[in-house]
């Protein structure tokens, strides 16, 4: 039940704001569950693989995905995540809990300045406009396979800004690429043995049902109260993972 409860708020705060809900799944796991931070990273990732399922064919449904876009997202995303899961995988426990902190704190800033991000006058097109998605991808999935997270706190902005989207079109696509990256992140966990399979058949239901509410709700509830709040839960969570203590050097033990 624990499993499905994390799930169903994940993917609901997931598909209602736009992002995979790594953010959240992650510090639950890693508070209720009392998983590593490694491995709750990697579980998070292919988690995220049915949020990006679900959360896409409710985006589509009411036409806000726009494929193209999806697909070059990925095309570059999908070469870097296994490149951010290696990385993810060298660094020490307390060392990635302090860039996860820091990477949320980023998220919740990005929630608070939704409203006020406007695209450019002339936003890219033609080669330009490609050129900026496959290069949000290469971000994107290094960020994806290191943290844990679907990457939508880069994409959806990104696209947003640079290449004209609208916010709804923006989150349905960035869900939609969430999947092939997602993959290919928990792919390279897996093989290093970071996933725990045992938790997945109460997390995915949860994700699931979660990120069809949330998705659907995006498009009928104003947002604004519940992306204070939402930022507010972020940011003290990252200061608390920030404030990591390194730990101190092992002592020689005493014959």
């Amino acid at each position: 039940m624990t499993n499905l409860l994390i799930g169903l708020a994940a993917g609901f705060f997931g598909g209602l704001v736009g992002l995979g809900g790594g953010v959240i799944m992650i510090p639950l796991m890693v508070g209720i569950l009392k998983m590593s931070q490694h491995k709750a990273g990697a579980t998070s990732l292919v988690a995220l693989v049915f949020t990006g399922i679900s959360g896409a064919f409710t985006y589509t449904l009411n036409g806000s995905v726009d494929l193209l876009a999806s697909l070059l997202l990925a095309s570059t995303a999908i070469f870097t995540a296994g490149a951010g899961a290696r990385y993810a995988h060298a660094l020490p426990e307390w060392k990635l809990k302090q860039t996860f902190g820091g990477f949320i704190i980023f998220t919740s800033l990005l929630l608070l300045l939704k409203p006020y991000l406007y695209q450019f006058d002339e936003p890219a097109t033609g080669w330009l406009k490609i050129s900026a998605l496959l290069l949000t991808g290469i971000l994107t999935g290094f960020l994806s396979g290191m943290m844990g997270v679907g990457g939508g706190t880069i994409m959806v902005p990104s696209m947003v800004l640079l290449t004209g989207f609208t916010q709804y079109t923006a989150q349905g696509s960035s869900l939609l690429a969430m999947v092939p990256v997602g993959m290919a992140g928990a792919y390279t966990h897996w093989r290093l043995g970071n996933v725990n399979t045992g938790i997945l058949p109460g997390l995915i239901p949860g994700i699931l049902l979660g990120t069809y509410l949330g998705g659907s709700l995006a498009h009928f509830m104003p947002e604004g109260a519940l992306r204070i709040i939402f930022a507010t839960v972020l940011t003290w969570t990252g200061v608390k993972y920030l404030r990591t203590p390194k730990p101190l050097p092992d002592k020689e033990k005493s014959s």
